[in-house]
């Protein structure tokens, strides 16, 4: 067996262009807060303990944004602000592309109400900010409990105990941000997932 010499990876260049995702017509909703620096083609420092710290502090807006978000009454077009048409969405294995699937998902949904127990966020280096691997646990209820209908309850008004993860990308169609204030992330996957 006849070994061959490793091929050494492509190096970035600085006459790249920069890759941009395409803007929609509905504005991007912030989503968390970053200090802005300049992309670089230089090796990326390693994560400090400052950047975990805000990265959990941007995850901790953004679950609450979310949520929130998800509970009303306007999700329907709400909601959707927050994915891009690239974005991709599975719904206990069950996937959906961009803006319209998860329009689409929404639109057959009872109303619900999510209760978090825990989130943690991950800032994954390579990007100015960087992107963020949010994982989120919790409970929710769909529909709302009928005070007519007999002691036994329908399954969609007990609580479920559910899993999910998002992958959280700079939004490059919005303004820049700088050092301190607030960035702006979309949802570029998601997946959602009952475990309980």
């Amino acid at each position: 067996m006849s070994s061959q010499p490793s091929q050494p990876l492509p190096q970035p260049t600085t006459s790249a262009a920069p890759v941009l995702i395409a803007a929609t017509n509905q504005a991007a909703a912030p989503v968390a807060t970053f200090s802005a620096e300049v992309a670089s083609t230089q090796p990326r420092a390693p994560l400090t303990s400052n950047d975990i710290e805000i990265a959990t502090r941007a995850a901790d807006q953004f679950q609450r944004l979310y949520y929130n978000t998800y509970d009303s009454k306007t999700r329907l077009s709400e909601l959707p602000k927050l994915y891009r048409p690239t974005s991709s969405l599975t719904w206990n294995g069950k996937p959906y592309q961009g803006v319209d699937g998860v329009q689409d998902l929404i639109s057959q949904m009872p109303v619900s109400k999510h209760e978090v127990q825990s989130f943690d966020c991950h800032p994954i280096p390579g990007t100015s900010p960087p992107s963020l691997l949010v994982t989120v646990s919790g409970n929710v209820v769909h529909g709302r409990p009928n005070p007519n209908q007999a002691k036994k309850r329908a399954i969609d008004e007990q609580p479920r105990v559910f899993h999910q993860t998002f992958m959280l990308v700079p939004d490059s169609a919005a303004p820049p941000t700088k050092a301190g204030e607030v960035g702006k992330y979309y949802i570029s996957a998601d997946a959602f997932r009952f475990v309980g």
